[in-house]
């Protein structure tokens, strides 16, 4: 009898426990909102069971419009897993094969390359194909439209970074490639596929592709934080992430795919098994599979103009995290992580207060030597966030509004404490050419394409060393 008593006991203690989740998800949350550092809706599942969804701050700033579960947000590059999953489905009714290259889908893709590429390669982003979004080029005609064979032809023609299938170098032009073979071995759209092969099988009836032109009940408008405030996301055709991060969804969405993966309806075991097993760096079919202390994490993120965006999935426990913003930049991550505290009975790390503006005001005022110590004392209390990220921050401030020498300075400060990291480095360079500094800015993106162990950068960086060295019409 006691026995028995004991177990319902702590049966009742632990559903007590579980009712206050909710409560202290969304306390952390909310103070990630307070601190600007979080704009758009959350929605996290446990043993598939939905334990909260909200949406925190505004769909839309200029009328007021509060986000919402309901609230459709670009997904960017979280778009990459339903690619993938097309591609499977081909696979299973054998008109595409993972092992052929992409030449027999695309004909008139260089052979010089085309050839040594398999459609598996494009999968897992070991292609050596280099990504648009890189190319030196993109974002000059950001508000142009494109079909795909159109857009394709900007990177068809340019080397491999690398041999196929050597290395991991993520590739938006890989998943645009993806794409335009699923068009090509049906005779449809990408826009149609998902939505008859997808959408429609999941029941998610507020995910599509996210063409600006047509009216799309409650879309959430995308902004940039500013030191000035939030100002509205520079444009981009959606033409142009195509397959590798043109489509939106919702939360509630979201936790509709995340369902479905559970089942077959969208993907064999066999395809789910090739999508969820991890390849270098981690990296699957659209996922990123990594093991911790016996735990699996199936993730990704994404990013695009004026959106950031995560989805989070643990399937011995079938957990779901499913976080969107539409501020740019949110430390979805992190939020992740002290949601994933909470669920397990722990307490979350709370966010400090970001230092950046604190810092620029006290610059303005009573300048850098004051500002400096500022930061020396924030990053030394508990309240303020003042790490190198912030310190960057100040310092790209300072240099784009000319206060270049101490944009520099601030800049050393950042390297200096930093010696190994490609993007302090990277900051140095950039104050350097902003000063005037020739050499000093070559020397620093070289040092820069030497720690690299990320292939994507190099493009970027050499043009910059051409441009720095008056070979400013040279391509990469």
């Amino acid at each position: 009898m006691k026995t028995v008593l004991a177990l319902v006991l702590f049966a009742f203690t632990a559903l007590a426990a579980d009712s206050s989740t909710p409560q202290k998800i969304d306390v952390l949350l909310t103070r990630y909102k307070e601190l600007g550092i979080f704009n758009g809706s959350a929605l996290v599942a446990e043993q598939t069971q939905i334990v909260m969804k909200k949406g925190y701050g505004m769909a839309n700033f200029e009328w007021n419009i509060p986000n919402a579960p309901d609230t459709k947000f670009r997904l960017g590059s979280i778009s990459k897993q339903f690619t993938s999953a097309l591609i499977l489905q081909l696979v299973e009714q054998g008109k595409v094969d993972l092992r052929a290259p992409i030449t027999q889908y695309l004909p008139d893709y260089p052979a010089k390359t085309g050839d040594k590429v398999t459609v598996h390669q494009l999968l897992n982003h070991t292609s050596g194909i280099i990504g648009y979004t890189e190319l030196p080029s993109f974002g000059a005609k950001a508000r142009e439209p494109y079909t795909p064979a159109k857009f394709v032809e900007t990177f068809s023609k340019l080397d491999l970074l690398f041999a196929p299938g050597t290395k991991f170098s993520y590739s938006n032009s890989g998943y645009f490639l993806l794409g335009y073979i699923a068009e090509k071995v049906t005779g449809k759209s990408y826009e149609t596929l998902l939505r008859e092969r997808i959408f429609n099988v999941a029941g998610m009836a507020d995910s599509g592709y996210d063409n600006t032109r047509p009216l799309l009940l409650k879309r959430a408008a995308g902004y940039d934080a500013t030191f000035d405030g939030y100002v509205n996301t520079g444009y981009l055709d959606m033409s142009q992430p195509y397959a590798a991060g043109s489509l939106y969804s919702t939360v509630e969405d979201l936790y509709k795919w995340d369902q479905a993966l559970y089942g077959d309806k969208i993907l064999s075991a066999a395809s789910k098994e090739k999508t969820f097993t991890p390849g270098i760096s981690d990296y699957g079919y659209g996922w990123t599979i990594h093991k911790k202390d016996g735990v699996t994490t199936i993730e990704h993120g994404g990013g695009i103009n004026g959106f950031n965006t995560l989805i989070t999935r643990n399937p011995e426990t079938k957990r779901l995290i499913v976080l969107l913003n539409n501020a740019g930049g949110a430390p979805l991550s992190a939020m992740a992580e002290g949601i994933r505290a909470i669920l397990n009975g722990k307490e979350a790390t709370m966010p400090k207060t970001p230092a950046s503006k604190a810092l620029v005001k006290t610059y303005e005022t009573s300048g850098y030597a004051a500002m400096l110590q500022q930061a020396k004392d924030m990053k030394a209390g508990s309240q303020y966030d003042a790490g190198d990220g912030e310190l960057s921050q100040v310092a790209g401030r300072l240099l784009s509004t000319g206060k270049l020498a101490d944009g520099l300075a601030l800049a050393k400060v950042v390297s200096e404490g930093n010696p190994k990291n490609v993007g302090a480095v990277m900051l140095l360079a950039q104050a350097y050419r902003a000063n005037g500094l020739k050499f000093e800015a070559i020397q620093a993106y070289s040092k820069a394409i030497e720690m690299s162990e990320n292939p994507r950068a190099l493009a970027l960086l050499t043009d910059s060393i051409r441009q720095l060295s008056n070979l400013e019409g040279a391509k990469p």
